[in-house]
């Protein structure tokens, strides 16, 4: 791309991971009002539109090569902003080769299998990114904070140690991911519980948004501490060498979208997708299609002056 982005996207990414091995405290290493007070807004937003740009240019490399996958995972309490993430920073992305899944309640057949199951089959071929919006962390969150909601209902739920053993096999089947192609970006979008009111309070006020407001919101609001127990835990067990956290700062919208934005852009450029080459022998086929076609366009015109 020919303009330069003022923003230094390392920076700001290397700014969002959990360390591996490291203990987390959200309240004291994550701000999640911390933004970019001298880009300000409006600047951030241009910023933004011109890493889209970028965005879509690796994509369409990481798409041609088809040699890896990308799979990126969205984690939040209610009204951090997932779906926003999703429609204003993969928008920048050819909808060709991108898929969203949002993982609600499991469906009788899913309760059925194991609880890594349905993610497995939902992941990306080679060249394509998707998106789970929710994900397999489902199943060390909201049924930590809610264990009648655990599942599949066998009898190993009743051992001890059940979550470091979810841990564990998340972790596992995560390296096995990376080691058969796919690359991991997890983005866990922190919201404090004041920004986390304003926005239910817009939701109810704006007939406009009416629609995103659930009364089941608001009961859930009741276990914000039992969730940021939950969230801490999966950050502190699960940030990995070969699939770390980035915890995204979600107060500022904006400066959230950003954030996310020089993650994927920093990972994106770090694979270094290139366009396919051809053999020789295809490059012959190519200029022997061309003479076919130029040669088509001139008898086509001749027989036209002709008449």
């Amino acid at each position: 791309m020919g303009t330069t982005l003022s923003v230094n996207w390392k920076a700001l990414a290397q700014a969002t991971v959990v360390q591996p091995g490291s203990k987390v405290d959200l309240a004291e290493d994550f701000d999640p009002g911390r933004h970019d007070k001298e880009l300000a807004k409006q600047g951030g937003l241009a910023e933004l539109a011109e890493a889209t740009a970028t965005l879509f240019n690796l994509q369409d490399r990481f798409f041609a090569q088809a040699e890896r996958s990308l799979l990126i995972v969205l984690q939040a309490i209610d009204a951090a902003g997932k779906d926003g993430t999703v429609k204003h920073v993969m928008s920048g992305l050819n909808p060709e080769g991108v898929d969203v899944h949002s993982f609600k309640a499991p469906s009788a057949t899913e309760r059925a299998h194991d609880y890594l199951w349905r993610h497995q089959m939902a992941l990306p071929e080679l060249g394509r990114i998707a998106v789970f919006n929710r994900s397999h962390y489902e199943n060390v969150i909201i049924t930590r904070v809610h264990p009648e909601m655990l599942w599949p209902r066998t009898a190993v739920l009743n051992q001890e140690g059940l979550w470091h053993r979810r841990y564990r096999d998340i972790n596992d089947w995560e390296r096995y991911l990376t080691d058969n192609g796919t690359v991991i970006v997890k983005l866990f979008l922190n919201v404090s519980k004041d920004e986390q009111e304003r926005r239910f309070l817009e939701r109810i006020e704006d007939p406009e948004k009416n629609w995103k407001f659930s009364a089941a919101d608001l009961q859930e609001r009741a276990f914000w501490h039992d969730y940021q127990v939950a969230f801490q835990e999966m950050l502190t067990h699960t940030s990995t060498d070969w699939a770390p956290w980035h915890v995204i700062p979600a107060d500022h919208k904006w400066f959230s979208h950003l954030s996310t934005s020089a993650v994927l852009l920093e990972t994106l450029r770090g694979l270094n997708p290139q366009y396919p080459t051809v053999s020789a022998a295809a490059k012959a086929a190519l200029a022997e299609a061309k003479t076919e076609l130029l040669g088509t366009n001139t008898n086509a015109a001749e027989s036209t002056n002709g008449r």
